[in-house]
């Protein structure tokens, strides 16, 4: 049996294991990252955050607007004893004093900021960088989401290689250990040899249980992360594993990462924010000006009514204490942009040291496979050797499974390693800012 038909074979079993209702799905890389980023309950809560952050921005824009504020109010009074003095006399009013029992007033004030110091100005200018800022951290998330989307799908990619490799030599052992029953009972092989292929033979089902167990969880994992009904069978698409992949010098991924990371950028704006945030703080020393309006409106019965009681003026406004007091807030933003520097300057070294790290594991996941490539080229050989040698009786049975198993493991390793190189290119690209 070919090895794209032992493929099909088991694809076809552990899709049934899953569900004998539900129909396969070919699920490619490309389908499972639109998934994940479509259903990903941590997007929705970066999206949440970006609208918070709008929020602010209007609610700083806002300040520029006038302020409109009415007030009113009907109060009841008891029977008040009322003297009214003469003014050039100071004796009392021969003509009585009115009963007032009740007062109606009405006041509506309008008041448009003029000039605040920069105050209002450079509020909007942080709350902007900060706006932008969130959403570069969305757009951060966005990547971390397709790489562990990117992982996970190689994860199981690994676990169907798995399966498949272990079962395609389960039924080679289970044929052979058919043969050598044939032979033990004409009396062409001993009864000790039988028992040792069946012994292998049990070791290597065990091992695809194992294997079958641990693509069943995979699966759940994928799904989870998809949106999907966790109980859904995925057929994955293999063709990524052999996608062509251009490699940089590391210089070109270094200078790729400071400009493009989004983390980069985010930690950028909000220095600036910092730094705007100073500019504000500083315009507490200075005055505000307003343009101000009013219209009030009063009835007192039996004493005094008032209407059309218009005013416009300009209005300024000065905080004396400012000269001898400490000015907390400018004290603040200037920590903030300490710590805002401080922390642009950790993350440019932490991403160059990542940067480092990524690319020379992708370079040590490309020579892994190279030389799996040539162990299992190496295996497959002594396999066939071993084998020719076993059935001219030059070698022991034991040789013959012992380089049965080393060729099993050379198939898994050069299966793993070639899905180990597929996911550190990524995480290369991931830091990069290229993913």
């Amino acid at each position: 049996m070919s090895h794209n038909k032992i493929i099909l074979g088991v694809a076809i079993l552990l899709s049934a294991s899953f569900t004998s209702e539900a129909q396969d799905k070919v699920l490619t890389l490309q389908d499972a990252i639109n998934l994940s980023i479509q259903n990903s309950k941590n997007l929705k809560i970066s999206n949440a955050r970006i609208e918070e952050a709008t929020a602010v921005v209007k609610e700083a824009t806002d300040s520029r607007l006038p302020d409109f504020k009415i007030s009113g109010s009907y109060i009841r009074l008891n029977n008040a004893n009322i003297d009214m003095k003469s003014a050039s006399q100071g004796s009392s009013n021969g003509g009585g004093t009115p009963s007032i029992n009740q007062a109606v007033y009405g006041i509506a004030n309008i008041s448009l900021p003029i000039y605040t110091g920069g105050k209002i100005k450079y509020g909007i200018e942080s709350a902007r960088y900060l706006e932008k800022a969130t959403r570069l951290d969305a757009e951060k998330d966005k990547t971390e989401i397709i790489f562990n989307t990117t992982k996970a799908y190689i994860n199981l990619y690994k676990a169907f290689q798995a399966v498949v490799l272990v079962k395609e030599n389960l039924q080679s052992s289970l044929s052979r250990d058919s043969n050598f029953a044939n032979l033990e009972k004409n009396g062409l092989l001993a009864r000790n040899d039988l028992l040792k292929s069946q012994l292998q033979s049990s070791s290597i089902e065990l091992s695809e249980l194992e294997a079958a167990n641990n693509y069943k969880i995979a699966t759940v994992n994928m799904n989870l992360m998809l949106g999907l009904p966790e109980q859904d069978p995925i057929m994955i698409d293999t063709s990524f594993i052999n996608s062509s992949r251009e490699l940089k010098t590391f210089e070109e991924y270094e200078d790729i990462a400071l400009q493009n990371r989004k983390d980069i950028q985010a930690a950028a704006l909000r220095k600036k924010a910092a730094e705007s945030n100073i500019r504000s703080a500083k315009a507490e020393a200075y005055p505000n000006i307003a343009l101000t309006g009013g219209y009030i409106a009063a009835d007192i019965p039996h004493f005094i009514s008032i209407t059309n009681a218009v005013n416009i003026g300009i209005g300024i406004q000065y905080n004396l204490a400012s000269l001898w007091k400490s000015n907390t807030r400018l004290q603040k933003a200037k920590a903030q942009e300490k710590q805002a520097i401080a922390g642009q300057d950790i993350l440019n070294d932490a991403v160059r040291l990542s940067i480092n790290q990524d690319y020379q594991n992708y370079l040590l996941s490309l020579k892994k496979t190279e030389l799996y490539e040539k162990a299992l080229v190496q295996a497959t050989e002594n396999y066939r050797i071993t084998n020719n040698k076993y059935n001219n009786s030059l070698v022991t049975l034991t040789d013959l499974l012992d380089a049965n198993v080393a060729k099993l493991q050379a198939k898994l390793n050069i299966a793993m390693a070639k899905a180990d190189a597929v996911l550190a290119y990524n995480k290369l690209l991931q830091t990069a800012g290229l993913l």
